[in-house]
């Protein structure tokens, strides 16, 4: 019998460790290849660690809420064979650490993503469980920065904190930094009001992924000031559109067509007719982005929600649209995203009708400079213009929200390329190829 070692895999550029959520095969267990063994989480996804190989778990090296580095070993199978092995099928060779210079080019834009995995001021880069244990035992960022790091680039692994812990009591007290008078001081948030408990209540700890959704809500309403318009569009076209199609497409390709390829159609086209709402800002730069990668927010059924990302869907047709879409949407759901997935947006499209809404008034994901809201279709008497005359007939009306950050986005440039996201989706080619 041979050994192998099961390695956790490479989760997309930037992510460089993730956390056990709960081990799926006990220690004795025997498990078949492509078995999902694990899940783990990064700050950016959940996902399932599969095993290429049969054979036996003899021995479990990470167990729950303990972090793993890409490239390390997690589990030792026992397999046919003789010597000993581990995963290359999978996972690549750690390449050696990154010097400063590319760590901090690597690091700088996870920042300020919707997902991000930085905490306090942006300094400092901690794991899930370093954040946790930091924030249990009130430690402060000056605290932090003063723990020497034993984990690649200097960061601060699980051992390191425990330790600083243990021998807190011990310790002066570090000395908080010197600040010129000149340098402006950051905003203190006001501490949090104590909520009363009434007899019945139900107190409902925050899961992983909500505590990240609630940390970067909050973050990207204090990074960008937020403008939002409002425009009502008729689709009927869109609507006749679909209905002419839809079961063609579903017999030649075996899936359904939603309305959201039409919209990321929409969309992309205006973003071509105002490149700057592509952009972010980073300091007092703006960063033009060359590709068109649209964010599509999506509710998952534990009631969280998660992002993923069409890339360059400016290079995709309705029918590569359509299914791009129902992939990155059945495997959100189903928890088979891989953390590049959620990586790169540039725009981000939130379907609040899927939920009946009428509009909603969405919040930027950083670091990124616009969202769209695209409301429920509802049947609705209009006027319409005709050769003899206003007439009143029964449309397909639909509600668009548009929030930008005023930063970097006019009412002008904001206001125009939602109206032409509304041209472009009430004049819908009923000819269009699919």
């Amino acid at each position: 019998m041979a050994e192998y070692k099961l390695l956790l895999p490479s989760m997309g550029e930037g992510v460089m460790e993730a956390t056990i959520i709960t081990w799926l095969f006990n220690e004795g267990d025997n498990v078949k290849e492509d078995d999902s063994v694990v899940e783990i989480a990064t700050d950016k996804v959940d996902s399932d660690v599969p095993t290429p190989v049969s054979g036996k778990i003899v021995k479990i090296l990470k167990q729950k809420d303990e972090v793993a580095k890409v490239g390390e070993a997690i589990a030792i199978l026992e397999i046919e064979g003789e010597g000993s092995a581990s995963e290359e099928v999978k996972t690549e060779t750690p390449a050696a650490a990154p010097d400063a210079e590319t760590l901090k080019a690597i690091e700088e834009p996870l920042q300020t993503v919707a997902a991000s995995n930085v905490e306090f001021s942006g300094d400092l880069y901690l794991s899930p469980l370093v954040k946790s244990i930091a924030q249990q035992e009130k430690i402060s960022e000056t605290e932090l920065k003063s723990i020497k790091g034993s984990g690649l680039e200097g960061r601060i692994t699980k051992e390191d904190i425990l330790a600083y812990v243990a021998n807190r009591g011990s310790q002066p007290a570090p000395a908080a930094p010197v600040q010129a008078a000149s340098t402006p001081q950051p905003a203190v948030s006001a501490p949090a009001a104590t909520i009363p408990v009434s007899a019945g209540d139900e107190i409902i700890p925050m899961d992983r992924m909500r505590k990240i959704i609630a940390e970067n809500m909050v973050k990207a309403k204090q990074i960008a000031p937020h403008v939002t318009s409002f425009i009502e569009t008729d689709v009927t076209n869109v609507v006749k559109w679909r209905n002419k199609n839809k079961a063609v497409f579903e017999k030649r390709e075996g899936e359904k067509l939603t309305f959201m390829p039409i919209f990321v159609k929409a969309v992309v086209k205006a973003i071509q007719d105002f490149p700057m709402i592509n952009v972010s800002i980073n300091g007092e730069n703006i960063i033009k982005k060359k590709n068109i990668n649209i964010g599509m927010a999506t509710a998952l059924p534990d009631g969280n929600l998660i992002v993923p990302v069409i890339k360059n869907a400016d290079q995709l047709s309705l029918s590569g649209l359509a299914k791009a879409i129902n992939d990155l949407a059945y495997r959100a759901r189903n928890k088979k995203l891989r953390p590049e997935d959620t990586q790169g947006a540039t725009y981000t499209i939130s379907n609040v009708g899927s939920f009946g809404n009428l509009m909603g008034t969405p919040i930027i994901p950083q670091p990124q400079v616009a969202i769209l809201a695209i409301g429920a279709i509802v049947k609705k008497p209009a006027v319409l213009e005709t050769a003899d005359g206003d007439v009143i007939a029964i449309r397909n009306l639909m509600f668009m929200s548009h929030s930008y950050d005023h930063r970097v986005v006019d009412g002008s440039l904001g206001g125009m390329m939602l109206k032409h996201v509304h041209d472009y989706l009430e004049n819908w080619d009923l000819n269009t190829e699919i």
